[in-house]
């Protein structure tokens, strides 16, 4: 049994006769989301489709975290109107942050960058706007019903810390944060909170001071792990993964479930936690603040969406594992086509022949013709352009180009063995026409079978063509292209 089928088998039987389940997700657009939060959003996705599969009604749920504060300004963000630095706007909500690149606003920006990417995949989240959550009053009335029991919740936050609190530190707690009504930012301190009115008094460190109505005023936000919980119950959520940060003993989903339960009286949904994503053959770190992250737009440059979702769906959500910048892509596209009735021209195969025609999908139809392959342009167009982009992007030393004229300064340092091999070589694909069988047995009589030589003479001959010690399988390359293209490469 598939995990996500595992996962919605232990929805169904917590809750048999629910109307419909919710499957939910969250990220803060901090900056461009990257591909380790997107398996977030896959992970709920799969146990969606396993519902749905069971005849049960679910949705995948997004919420967009916008009225967190801005803690860091990515490194690709230079400037943000409306401020001499970007870093002006550190504590301010996300959706109130002028957009660095135009537009609505920055939370928006990369909302919008990360909707269009999945609409690639075929994801079509029903998303919240936590800006709008709170600001239209919806969770006033969990909000005063946190400020009303802020002595348990600092008793349950206090029960996961090593250390113990300081005298007056539990008087002085609040689940709640206050933006600023004259700096905007959250940098405030509640100094006092009348139970009966609502009514707290705070002051911010931009000097500003005054009171604030958490009854009839909206501009707050419950702290993380408070907010997560109170979420819970609001959406009615019955399943979350997060990070494998989150999901540690001490970990904010250990913290929020109980405060879920003893504050606002929900049973917390099942979580999963999940692995990191790595990145193999390439440097740095994924993070959306830190502006050092693969985005899964770009990630689409080189892989197919099904095949990234493929991926993501065979691999046990603790698992880690890589998405390949290195040749590790191909055995990734070998594994995915076996899992595939429909055939596709190997991306392998696309890499290896692509750039020696230019990646002319006409031309390349020929190719695969010619080698008892059949594909046609319309199956592997789309692909094509992936193996362009991994190579382009990627590994630029493994594009295929052949000589324009013969190498001399290479033949020249050939044995004279060596030359005679070369030069029957070009005598029998002058003079003969062979079948693709027909060619390979040829190139491998030219040596008269002796390993040690066959591998010195394969090694001149794509040296000869290409200047390179390999490169695609020799008798398929031979047979692919048409002959006046390389012969002459091979006349000396």
């Amino acid at each position: 049994m598939h995990w996500s089928e595992k996962i919605a088998d232990e929805l169904i039987k917590r809750n048999p006769d629910k109307p419909e389940y919710v499957c939910a997700t969250g990220i803060s657009p901090s900056g461009s989301i990257h591909i380790g939060n997107f398996r977030d959003i896959a992970t709920s996705y799969f146990v969606v489709k396993a519902l749905q599969a069971r005849g049960k009604k679910a949705r995948l749920m997004h919420s967009w975290d916008n009225f967190d504060r801005l803690r860091k300004v990515p490194v690709n963000v230079t400037a943000i109107p409306g401020a001499e630095k970007p870093e002006f706007y550190i504590g301010y909500p996300y959706a109130d942050v002028p957009s660095p690149f135009g537009g609505e606003s920055y939370a928006v920006h990369f909302q919008t960058e990360f909707d269009e990417a999945m609409k690639a995949f075929g994801i079509r989240p029903d998303y919240r706007e936590q800006t709008a959550m709170y600001r239209s009053g919806k969770y006033t009335k969990d909000v005063l019903l946190a400020m009303s029991k802020r002595g348990e919740i600092f008793d349950i936050l206090d029960s996961f810390r090593t250390q113990d609190a300081t005298p007056g530190e539990r008087e002085s707690y609040f689940p709640a944060a206050i933006y600023c009504a004259e700096c905007k930012r959250d940098t405030t301190k509640i100094v006092s909170y009348c139970d009966e009115s609502h009514i707290a008094q705070y002051e911010c460190k931009c000097g500003h001071k005054s009171a604030f109505d958490f009854s009839r005023e909206h501009n707050c936000k419950l702290a993380w792990k408070v907010d997560w919980a109170m979420r819970w119950r609001y959406e009615g959520v019955d399943f979350e993964p997060g990070g494998q940060d989150h999901a540690s003993p001490t970990g904010s989903y250990s913290t929020s479930k109980i405060i879920a339960e003893k504050i606002f009286g929900y049973t917390p949904p099942l979580f999963q936690g999940y692995g990191f994503i790595g990145l193999k053959g390439a440097a740095g770190k994924m993070s959306g603040s830190t502006g050092l992250n693969l985005t899964p737009a770009t990630l689409l440059k080189i892989y197919e969406p099904e095949v990234i979702l493929w991926l993501y769906h065979k691999v046990e959500p603790l698992k880690p594992f890589d998405f390949c910048f290195d040749d590790g892509i191909l055995r990734q596209y070998f594994e995915f086509d076996k899992t595939q009735e429909n055939s596709q021209a190997p991306f392998s195969w696309l890499v290896q022949f692509g750039s020696v025609v230019n990646f002319n999908p006409a031309v390349l139809e020929t190719v695969f013709g010619k080698i008892g392959t059949p594909f046609k342009a319309e199956q592997f167009a789309a692909r094509l352009e992936r193996a362009k982009n991994w190579l382009e992007m990627c590994s630029p030393e493994s594009v295929n180009r052949l000589f324009s004229e013969p190498n001399r300064e290479y033949y020249d340092t050939l044995t004279d063995a060596q030359k005679r091999d070369i030069a029957a070589l070009h005598k029998n694909l002058s003079e003969n026409e062979y079948t693709v069988d027909e060619l390979n047995t040829m190139l491998y009589a030219v040596t008269e079978k002796d390993k040690a030589l066959q591998a010195a003479f394969f090694k001149n001959v794509y040296n000869l063509l290409i200047g390179k010690d390999k490169g695609p399988r020799l008798y398929l390359f031979l047979h692919a292209l048409e002959q006046e293209q390389y012969l002459h490469l091979l006349k000396f």
